[in-house]
Formats: C-alpha cells, structure tokens, sequence
C-alpha cells in the first residue's frame, strides 16, 4: 500500500463530506449572514480537498 494514495483517498472522503454538508447548508439556508458565509467556507474547503485527493491519487505510480 502506498502511503500518497490512502492519504489521497482521505482527502477524497474528507471533500465529498464537505461538498455533501455544503450541500445540507444550502438547502436549509434561511438567508443569514452566517449561513452564506459557512456555505462558501465549507464549499471551498470541500472543493480543495476533493480536487487535490482525487490529483494525488491520479498522480501517484504503484511500484510493488
């Protein structure tokens, strides 16, 4: 097992949680402030996360 990708596949995980909880945020947002502003920081960190999971598990060779 190599090490890049299960760190990968956590990240992975760890965006599509976040990109489903920005989802939740979203579809029970009343209009505050803070609802918006807990949407895009979740949103984003979400996209980061996933996008770089999915990189690091692409980029990353098997050499067994």
């Amino acid at each position: 097992m190599n090490l890049k990708r299960i760190f990968g596949a956590i990240l992975t995980i760890l965006g599509i949680m976040g990109l489903i909880y920005t989802a939740y945020i979203f579809a029970n947002t009343g209009g505050n402030t803070q609802d918006i502003k807990g949407l895009a920081i979740y949103g984003i960190l979400g996209f980061v996360f996933f996008f770089a999971g999915i990189s690091l598990v692409r980029t990353t060779k098997d050499e067994a």
